[in-house]
């Protein structure tokens, strides 16, 4: 059932007008071959979830192609690599656009294939669970950054996000949900979290112990918004550090996890190169987590957490329903780059911290992610560690928070609700 209106909808409605084949990748469950069955509905449709469609394609890729002739829409495309050779002659011998529609849920191992075989004929976008502006209805599509310019055309559209947040956070951002009042909370996500074993962590590394791997997702449910400390999660879990990294590349292949990489500078000598990581779903992160009500998540320990990983997470999204690529737009800083400041009447070093920094047209901006209602000029005090870098300027900082409206501290300092995202 198709009744949420997708931001990313016209960008994939002219992406494969001038293009010869589109891929569509995500999460499972997150409506990408919904979206094409709206957008493209004279399409033949086959999806590779379909054993005996998959063992065809895999054994004899030309008779399949004959079963199935273009325009052809390929769900989870990814089961079968070998069928991008036979997409490649097909588009290689033909001027037309729009000949094939293809959806994933491994986008890097699909990069992997792409990269290999099909650079150059194939347009690619991204879709995520739905953002609060497509929840709540907010016709507007630009990625996030706090420009004038931006500010000013966003609160043309502005509307409040919700009265209870923690309600949208503890929920998560899967269709499903919204479109399916009805679905039990924990339901859905034992049956996903079952699926994606089954399915995708089976396929990539036809892991034995599946409980094994559940507790490995827990743990790192576990550290959403933190440092990633390879070390601490084989310790907790009881396995190697190797399998831990080749874990974590499954869950971002997945799209279950995005790893944010830190700034690098040679003006940031002691800036920290470990990544962060973030659950791309707070309801999933929730589910594993156990907290089973959103009252209990807004009091509990992993409250400031999750706030942070909730709003990472709506700025990303601005990106990929715009079609762009966020990867080499987003960081974070972390390091002891930052001035001595004095406590209990001692001085002490404090390891400078910034939540985001968006890079743009050689602008910097910091943005902190703040639960409170309160903000303050002070929560912002790292942001000058970026004056310094070479050919680089510090644009607008930010403070995203729980505050009800706009309101500037400094002439480059603003407090934003997060219906600004």
């Amino acid at each position: 059932m198709y009744s949420i209106k997708r931001h990313i909808e016209p960008i994939l409605e002219s992406r494969a007008k001038n293009a010869k084949a589109i891929l569509l990748t995500g999460p499972r469950q997150v409506g990408k071959s919904t979206l094409f069955k709206h957008l493209f509905k004279d399409v033949n449709q086959v999806t590779f979830d379909d054993d005996l469609l998959l063992a065809q394609a895999t054994e004899d890729a030309g008779l399949f192609f004959l079963n199935n002739p273009c325009p052809l829409m390929i769900d989870e495309v990814q089961r079968c690599p070998s069928v991008f050779h036979r997409i490649k002659i097909i588009l290689d011998n033909t001027d037309k656009n729009s000949n094939f529609f293809l959806t994933g849920s491994q986008k890097l191992q699909l990069m992997e294939n792409i990269s290999e075989s099909l650079a150059g004929r194939i347009s690619v976008l991204e879709l995520d669970g739905l953002s609060m502006r497509e929840i709540t209805g907010v016709d507007f599509n630009k990625h996030f950054v706090p420009t004038a310019e931006y500010l000013a055309e966003r609160e043309k559209k502005l509307k409040p996000y919700s009265n209870n947040i923690w309600e949208t956070i503890h929920k998560g951002s899967f269709p499903e949900l919204y479109v399916n009042t009805e679905r039990e909370w924990v339901d859905f996500y034992g049956s996903y979290v079952k699926t994606y074993l089954e399915r995708d962590v089976h396929t990539l590394i036809k892991a034995k112990n599946h409980l094994t791997f559940v507790k490995f997702m827990t743990a790192v449910a576990a550290r959403t918004g933190q440092i990633l400390n390879y070390a601490n999660i084989a310790q907790e879990i009881g396995v190697s550090e190797v399998t831990v990294k080749e874990w974590l590349s499954i869950l971002e292949k997945s799209g279950i996890v995005y790893i944010l990489k830190p700034y690098s500078s040679s003006a940031l000598s002691r800036a920290i190169k470990s990544p962060k990581i973030y659950f791309r779903d707070t309801g999933l992160c929730c589910y594993l987590t156990r907290w089973l009500t959103p009252e209990t998540l807004k009091n509990g320990a992993m409250a400031g957490p999750m706030f942070e990983t909730f709003v990472i997470n709506e700025i990303l999204k601005s990106y990929a329903n715009e079609g762009s690529d966020y990867d080499f737009d987003v960081y974070f800083y972390n390091g002891k780059d930052k001035k001595k400041r004095k406590k209990n009447g001692e001085t002490e070093d404090v390891d400078g911290e910034i939540d985001l920094i968006i890079s743009e047209n050689g602008t910097l901006y910091p943005i902190e992610i703040k639960m409170s209602a309160l903000p303050k000029a002070d929560m912002a005090s790292e942001f000058d560690v970026l004056d310094g870098i070479p050919d680089k300027k510090r644009g607008m900082g930010v403070i995203l928070c729980l505050y009800d409206r706009k309101l500037y501290l400094r002439d480059n300092l603003v407090v934003l609700p997060i219906s600004y995202i």
